[in-house]
């Protein structure tokens, strides 16, 4: 066993002390209050009045209207009238991860999507009075890769001396997999700021030896382009991480207890059947996408193998069986342990016991992990 996963062990034992879920007041102000929902049951009127007086339900996207684990389960749901059918106004806009922190801390948007569950942490940390909390993690492993120019030595220790190309920084669970290969930043290779979106281009850079991608996105776009490199996966060197979270604020839960837990009972339902059906899911973003004037020039190619890669993740039941988008407590302590290892969270793992939330999808799903769906 490694020093560093060693490390992690000691962290995430000593963590485990902390609550599995948020703390008893999220908890109270999450649940299914008022009139319950019954599966094939009409929807019932108060709670119906309840959600409408929610007003408009603002969801903002992590990239654009990409076929993406927290993205396009929104938007099955929005195209199929899954929030219609429970009183709820949902209006979707295309955002950035980085962006969307603050708009939902200020209550200026109510949902939105995050890139993995760390990336929530951090702005929580900066802000500790933000009140986000995750109420779904549904990709419960890391979604980042490097990606590295085709050469005979494709181990990570031969990395060592490597300019690594990164877009703003370094994916946590990237540098996670580094270290744990015996390679620090800086002692054991550098990081080069690369710009645009383009990863034939990129791997074409004089200067640099590989660059961290998603591993939904840049590797088919290389396979399609007949490009050859070598994918290192943090996943498959069990190096823990997270990747579409969908969050909101405890200033909307409180106000709104059951629009909230009707808001993730529609994704959820709108998940499973983007999950059931990939490629469908798939084309139902790239309609979004197009009526938003496609500004990031995404392809339908692309984002077919986009969420056929996240999907067949989502689904894994080898990681948890577990509903789907269920929070996993001992996971996420995991991640920030291990990333606090190397260097994230200021080196010490943080408290993240009110920063996610099971009892929301607890009230939703049935024993079977069937949405609970009343009839129309």
């Amino acid at each position: 066993m490694s020093n560093l996963r060693a490390a992690v062990l000691g962290a995430v034992c000593a963590l485990s002390i902390v609550g599995c879920s948020s703390d008893s007041t999220t908890k109270a102000t999450a649940s299914d209050v008022g009139t319950g929902v019954a599966a094939g049951k009409p929807f019932p009127a108060d709670r119906c009045a309840a959600n409408r007086a929610a007003g408009t339900i603002t969801y903002l996207s992590g990239y654009d209207f990409a076929a993406s684990a927290s993205i396009v389960d929104v938007l099955v749901a929005k195209q199929k009238g899954y929030y219609a059918a429970l009183c709820l106004d949902v209006d979707v806009v295309a955002g950035i991860f980085a962006d969307n922190y603050q708009k939902i801390a200020d209550n200026t948007a109510q949902f939105a999507s995050a890139g993995s569950f760390s990336g929530l942490v951090e702005y929580a940390q900066r802000a500790p009075s933000s009140g986000l909390v995750a109420l779904s993690v549904e990709g419960r492993s890391a979604i980042d890769a490097l990606i590295v120019k085709k050469s005979p030595s494709t181990t990570l220790a031969s990395l060592k001396g490597a300019s690594i190309g990164v877009k703003r920084e370094m994916p946590p669970s990237v540098r996670a997999m580094l270290a744990q290969a015996g390679l620090n930043e800086s002692a054991d290779y550098t990081i080069v700021p690369i710009e645009g979106f383009d990863p034939a281009a990129q791997i074409a850079l004089p200067n640099i030896t590989g660059f961290t991608a998603f591993k939904s996105n840049e590797p088919g776009e290389l396979n399609r382009a007949g490009i050859p490199f070598t994918e290192f996966d943090p996943a498959a060197e069990r190096i823990p991480g997270s990747f579409g979270v969908l969050y909101t604020n405890g200033t909307f839960m409180r106000a709104h207890p059951t629009a909230a837990t009707d808001f993730m009972r529609a994704t959820m339902k709108g998940l499973i059947d983007a999950v059931n059906d990939p490629a469908a899911a798939s084309m139902v973003a790239v309609d979004f996408i197009d009526n938003n004037g496609n500004p990031n020039g995404l392809s339908p190619d692309g984002e077919a193998f986009r969420w056929q890669t996240e999907s067949n993740i989502v689904a894994d039941r080898t990681i948890t069986k577990d509903a789907l988008g269920m929070p996993e407590p001992n996971m996420l302590r995991a991640e920030v342990a291990m990333y606090a290892a190397v260097g994230l969270f200021g080196g010490k793992p943080p408290d993240i016991s009110r920063m996610f939330d099971t009892s929301v999808l607890k009230t939703i799903y049935d024993i079977s992990g069937t949405v609970i769906w009343p009839s129309k």
